[in-house]
């Protein structure tokens, strides 16, 4: 029998009936609503970090699938060297204060990532404008993998190069947009209503981060429904007490989640917590 092509099906009518033929629900595909509660410990600055992932977007993006994707960046080039390197960006973007993306901005977040240490190109030697206003990096070496390494985590894009702020004046052009936070304590951000990545991406309507740094009081935090999702090394208060599911396994786990909360198919270890991206990668059920 010929094998299903799912990316074919799920873009045609088949899919519904596949869908009522298997008992498949909708919950397990991506929904709008409700508010992801997050509990997460205070070591590797981990509440900033998957704030920073929903309040931002970066150049590219390493989907959980180990594809390299266009985020603000919709294309790129370089010469047979890789050492000069020229990225297109986006016309419809806009941060959340109403500016819009400019490659300007693109080039002074790029020049503070590299005085801040963050953008790990040793043998880069310039950002710059180009006239037809790509953003063009050049390199002292060639480096095949720029685009990838863009990708990585933190690597934010911010109005005039304000990659820095505190988290409660954080303006980004990402899906969630800044409602009131507190360093190493708790952080909330709304849904965007109008987005360039439309319904694509950013199913929550508001994500909640909390800082608990006892692993047994964020199971518990979990097990009692105060939050949705605990960072966990261990399934213990679990056990038992309800339908939870357990990422990667129960065994080998990183993270706990209240059976209303929706895993995608595939999930990044790129970086905890679905490469930071958890806000815009999962839904509720």
């Amino acid at each position: 029998m010929k094998r299903l092509d799912r990316r074919a099906l799920f873009a045609t009518g088949a899919a519904a009936a596949l869908l009522a033929a298997t008992g498949a629900g909708l919950a397990q595909h991506p929904q709008r609503g409700g508010t992801l509660r997050l509990a997460v410990p205070r070591e590797d600055d981990l509440m900033s970090r998957v704030a920073r992932g929903a309040v931002y977007n970066q150049l590219t993006e390493v989907a959980p699938d180990g594809v390299l994707r266009g985020e603000l960046a919709t294309g790129w080039r370089s010469d047979d060297a890789a050492r000069l390197w020229s990225l297109d960006i986006r016309s419809d973007v806009a941060f959340h204060d109403g500016r819009l993306l400019s490659g300007a901005d693109v080039v002074a977040s790029l020049e503070a990532h590299a005085v801040r240490g963050e953008l790990h190109l040793e043998a880069l030697d310039d950002i710059f404008l180009s006239p037809e206003g790509a953003v063009v990096l050049s390199l002292r070496e060639g480096n095949p993998h720029l685009p990838y390494r863009l990708a990585d985590t933190g690597l934010v894009i911010a109005p005039e190069g304000a990659v820095a702020m505190p988290l409660a004046s954080s303006v980004g052009s990402g899906l969630y947009e800044v409602e009131r936070a507190r360093e190493q304590h708790h952080f909330r951000a709304a849904r965007r209503a109008h987005h360039f990545k439309g319904e694509q991406a950013g199913w929550f309507d508001a994500i909640e981060l909390i800082v608990i740094p006892d692993s047994a009081v964020r199971a518990e935090a979990l097990r009692d429904g105060f939050v949705d999702v605990a960072t966990l090394p261990l399934p213990d208060g679990l056990r038992g007490r309800g339908s939870f599911r357990f990422h990667p396994s129960e065994g080998d786990m990183a993270l706990a989640a209240a059976p209303h909360v929706m895993l995608p198919h595939r999930v990044s270890s790129r970086a905890p917590l679905d490469d930071h991206r958890i806000a815009e990668r999962w839904w509720m059920a």
